[in-house]
């Protein structure tokens, strides 16, 4: 059986809904990192970046949400199209999402909630980013109902983890008509509300 070492992350609850979506059954074994368990050694063996998410499927043993994103699709031959030019967006999308929302997002939240000291300019530059990055996707939406046209796909996953978590960056997504609708579309999907009650018993361990 499929194993996810995970806790209660944007970057954790991507291949949570994938899971949910695939309708695959999976053990899910939390990964506390506020007391430092995935420094361990024992967890480091997995993943010497010491970091969460964590797939194991067979001999299998995969890191970073986006690749185990990628990996599933293409093992089960959903959330990700087969022919370009359609293929291609999603992975714009994916790519997109790991070099600017993610990053900024993770950033504006550090050092907002975080830091052991406030710096105005850090907090300012990451949240200005942030915002920026809403408007690109705002604007992205007011074409097709999701990020990449009329189909779901994994880089709406790959998005959703953070706009789940915009209120850690300090942002209020009902300023931006066309991202809210489509937070409100997903988050609305039946195995996203799966995933969510599931990561959320994680917080807990």
């Amino acid at each position: 059986m499929i194993k996810l070492y995970a806790f209660a992350t944007p970057n954790n609850i991507k291949p949570m809904i994938m899971l949910e979506e695939l309708g695959l059954e999976y053990e899910l074994h939390a990964i506390n990192i506020r007391q430092g368990e995935q420094k361990t050694d024992e967890f480091q063996k997995l993943n010497p970046n010491a970091k969460v998410p964590v797939l194991i499927d067979g001999d299998m043993v995969l890191t970073e949400s986006a690749a185990i994103l990628v990996y599933l699709a293409e093992k089960h031959h959903q959330l990700l199209p087969q022919q370009n030019p359609q293929r291609a967006r999603v992975f714009e999308q994916l790519f997109f999402h790991a070099s600017g929302i993610s990053p900024a997002f993770g950033n504006a939240g550090f050092f907002q909630k975080l830091a052991s000291e406030q710096v105005p300019f850090a907090i300012e530059r990451f949240k200005t980013e942030a915002e920026r990055l809403c408007r690109v996707l705002d604007d992205l939406l007011t074409a097709h109902t999701y990020v990449t046209g009329e189909d779901f796909s994994i880089a709406d996953i790959a998005h959703f983890g953070w706009m789940w978590r915009a209120e850690f960056v300090g942002l209020d997504l009902s300023k931006f008509e066309h991202l809210s609708r489509w937070y409100q579309v997903v988050n609305a999907r039946p195995n996203v509300q799966k995933a969510i009650t599931k990561i959320s018993t994680l917080v807990k361990t």
